[in-house]
């Protein structure tokens, strides 16, 4: 069975990613909550250090009794704030958990994917970091740093049988999005082509369909799912 490995996987996104993936996929899981589940390691990945992330990895393998086959990078976290606003503290927080997290897990299960032959990275990304979101300028820039990552790691793992992706949802009916007012979430709605947010188990599905065998041409590639959101107007 594929050995699965979710950040960011108490709620939201990466809770429905895990429940979707569970029978089919062995599935490992870590996030800031503690958990009596077996198959948890809880660390908060915003200030983490390298022995922290390596002791991550060295616990999903354990769990295994193999290595990490898949790896979905779904942290994040989002900052709504003028640029002008924002503090020392937000701009590390957010590079930290957003971007750094994903590059240092990646780099530390590549090595096992290389020599097996195969692997996939999953990252959820934004598309914030297509378009940009004025007042998230420090929420865009670290998406869009991520999606530099999703494609020059891609490259470089082509030749070993593994596929690294991004998805960028848009407006996702999250417990992210609950510090919109009402009147926001209509404002939402109504630029939205499909006037609707996505629903969680929408990620969840294309997550599945990347890691899968019939998406192996499929790498390199950010793949937006925001209900026509980047389509304009």
């Amino acid at each position: 069975m594929t050995n699965v490995l979710i950040t960011g996987s108490s709620s939201g996104i990466g809770l429905e990613i895990a429940h979707f993936l569970e029978g089919d996929y062995k599935v490992f899981l870590s996030s800031r909550r503690a958990s009596k589940c077996t198959n948890h390691f809880p660390l908060d990945l915003s200030n983490a250090k390298e022995e922290d992330f390596i002791c991550l990895i060295e616990k999903a393998k354990e769990y295994f009794n193999s290595s990490v086959d898949v790896l979905v990078n779904c942290a994040g976290q989002y900052i709504y704030k003028e640029i002008e606003k924002t503090t020392s503290e937000e701009i590390e927080y957010l590079i930290n958990l957003n971007y750094k997290a994903p590059y240092i897990l990646s780099k530390l299960v590549i090595s096992d994917m290389k020599k097996n032959g195969f692997g996939r990275i999953v990252n959820i990304g934004s598309i914030s970091s297509i378009v940009g979101e004025a007042n998230a300028t420090l929420y865009s820039s670290t998406k869009a740093s991520l999606l530099g990552l999703t494609k020059a790691l891609a490259l470089e793992a082509a030749p070993y049988g593994i596929t690294v992706n991004q998805i960028s949802p848009g407006f996702v009916k999250t417990p992210l999005n609950d510090i919109l007012s009402d009147e926001e979430k209509q404002e939402v709605i109504d630029v939205t082509p499909q006037s609707r947010f996505i629903e969680p188990i929408e990620v969840a599905q294309l997550c599945k369909y990347l890691i899968s065998d019939s998406a192996k041409g499929i790498t390199g590639q950010n793949i937006n799912l925001c209900a026509g959101l980047t389509l304009g107007c």
